[in-house]
């Protein structure tokens, strides 16, 4: 696969996962672990027919090769799977929107460390004017009442970090079975996690139809377009060009429902959107250096 596929691919997955905040503001009864357990749920058989048919054998052997990336990257997925819907459900989608577009850049830290994956001094700078619009919003948050929400968002931003580095540490070999492998861990975590809270699994059936669709459409759809993506594009820019969802989120949410954000929120934003297009064309130029 080409680069130039690649980053379609991923952009497809971010445009698909751009429209799953306007489903959860459907949801009017499930919490947080309940929908990440029927979402979850949804998206495990979508997900293995897909992985038998690519690879022609049986899906349960290629879970087996997973290995230690993998089971890090289905904890991390955990953790960016409930901490978007806690955060699309505690704060406005503009503020989790943008918050969760940090994940680039962490993405970028732990490539650094983990896969020694070359950084340039441009994303560097790029990271920086970013924390400065996530300082932004989160300052806002802690006088508006939306610390919950950008703490999950934040957490959000991290496990999905740790999720694409993940595939990037697998490569072609089993980065498919690593999202399969965070989808189990995920139902598992949702349905402890409801039972702790005493929050019933049994849902009404409007937000149960909800919660499987964007099982089995956004979510499995994305994650798989990711999966293909992250043979060819390092974790920085894997993570940036997935905030496509970043970017339409907030419209899709206004248009539908009339949602607004804060001055402070849009400026915040703004700052890191810069930072986003920054560290794009620096690897958009990079990449054309190079070939």
């Amino acid at each position: 696969m080409r680069y130039g596929t690649g980053m379609v691919i991923v952009l497809t997955a971010g445009l698909m996962w751009s429209v799953q905040p306007l489903i959860i503001r459907q949801i009017e009864v499930a919490g947080t672990w309940t929908v990440l357990m029927w979402r979850s749920a949804a998206m495990i058989p979508v997900l293995l027919a897909y992985l038998t048919w690519s690879q022609r054998r049986a899906p349960w052997q290629a879970l087996r090769t997973v290995g230690l990336a993998g089971v890090l990257g289905g904890v991390g997925l955990v953790v960016a799977m409930g901490g978007s819907i806690l955060a699309f459900q505690t704060t406005t989608v503009a503020n989790a929107a943008f918050l969760l577009a940090a994940s680039p850049f962490l993405a970028a830290i732990l490539g650094k460390i983990v896969l020694a994956e070359t950084v340039a001094p441009r994303t560097w700078g790029a990271i920086a004017l970013a924390l400065v619009g996530i300082f932004v919003m989160v300052s806002e948050g802690l006088s508006g009442g939306a610390l919950t929400g950008n703490i999950a968002a934040l957490s959000a931003s991290l496990g999905f970090a740790a999720f694409s580095v993940s595939l990037r540490w697998q490569r072609a070999q089993s980065s498919l079975p690593a999202v399969i492998l965070g989808a189990i861990f995920a139902v598992a975590a949702g349905a402890h996690g409801a039972a702790a809270q005493g929050a019933p699994l049994i849902i009404p059936a409007t937000d149960l139809m909800w919660c499987l669709l964007m099982g089995a459409v956004t979510m499995a759809g994305g994650m798989t377009l990711y999966a293909l993506g992250s043979r060819v594009v390092p974790s920085a820019e894997l993570t940036l060009l997935s905030n496509t969802e970043v970017l339409l989120a907030p419209f899709w949410v206004w248009l539908v429902l009339g949602e607004t954000a804060s001055t402070a929120t849009f400026a915040g934003g703004a700052i890191v959107l810069m930072a986003i297009l920054f560290n794009a064309y620096s690897g958009v130029r990079r990449m054309s250096a190079v070939a």
